[in-house]
């Protein structure tokens, strides 16, 4: 089981948000995610919130190894095309060392920034339904025309490409039919964060079993695309489940909680590097010890 770790983008660079990054290189994390947004739920509401491509773009050049990216990304406030050109720019200045954690997004801040009344659900599934492979394509193909419902390409161009061949790889978060076969024809990973539902009554059984079910309807997504589900990465996003940040008490309770949902069938799991005063407040002295001494006992 992978280990990586998400990086919140409310500090300045140069006073603490570089060092966050560097020590998450030092810490041995697979790999370092942030939130793609243009701000985000209080506390963060009203405080410092920096641009996620920028951010990424600076953590690239100040790692060297550890993998970067999304998670996730979304329509909210993205077209395919600028983004593809994007995401082409960051792979080639990491090396290839870039994921795009894709979903469909919500009702949050960003779903009213541009000016916009809030999607629907069901508009929120039929613009990720276009905009996925549309982006797919704009990774993969030197030029693209495409005229769609709600995206639109002419004559788009993307050379070179991606480092990574055929491009970067996509990791999917979903839980609805729809999405789940988004994940099944396009990601290399799927992510979940759980069932919101059970976020804040639900006990921890209900959670795992609620994901036992995630996963055995993306297998048959899978199938349905002909593809086996052994391919793709099950990743989780964690802090959102009823266990919330327990896990990140002590060694002990995170390497019970990862062991769990490793024996569902997850590879990768990921958790929020500390900040005070928030859902994610943690010791960092135990999250350091988790960090460098889960894994081996994880393996």
């Amino acid at each position: 089981m992978r280990l990586s770790t998400v990086i919140l983008p409310f500090r300045r660079w140069h006073e603490g948000g570089r060092d966050a990054w560097l020590r998450a290189e030092q810490l041995g994390f697979h790999a370092a995610y942030t939130y793609d947004h243009l701000s985000w739920r209080v506390p963060f509401r009203d405080g410092p919130w920096f641009g996620a491509v920028p951010t990424l773009t600076a953590a690239a050049g100040a790692t060297e190894r550890m993998r970067l990216g999304t998670l996730v990304t979304s329509p909210n406030f993205r077209h395919p095309v600028t983004l593809a050109k994007e995401l082409i720019s960051l792979d080639d200045l990491s090396g290839g060392r870039i994921t795009l954690g894709i979903g469909a997004g919500g009702t949050g801040f960003d779903a009213v920034a541009l000016g916009q009344e809030p999607w629907s659900p069901r508009e929120r599934a039929d613009r990720f339904a276009e905009f996925v492979p549309l982006l797919d394509r704009l990774l993969t193909e030197d030029t693209v025309t495409h005229e769609g419902r709600f995206y639109s390409a002419h004559e788009a161009q993307n050379i070179p490409g991606c480092v990574q061949r055929p491009r970067l790889p996509f990791a999917v978060a979903a839980t609805g039919p729809r999405g789940l076969k988004l994940a099944a024809r396009h990601g290399q990973a799927w992510v979940t964060t759980g069932d919101p539902k059970l976020a804040e009554t639900g006990t921890p059984e209900e959670s795992l079993e609620a994901m036992r079910d995630q996963l055995v309807r993306l297998g048959k997504a899978c199938a349905e695309a002909g593809r086996d589900a052994a391919e793709l990465d099950k990743v989780l996003l964690s802090g959102f489940t009823p266990e919330g940040s327990a896990p990140l008490q002590s060694l002990d309770a995170f390497v019970d909680f990862a062991g769990r949902h490793r024996e569902l069938g997850f590879t990768e799991i990921v958790v929020h590097t500390p900040i005070p005063e928030t859902r994610f407040a943690a010791d960092p002295v135990v999250f350091e010890r988790i960090a460098t001494e889960a894994p081996a006992q994880l393996a």
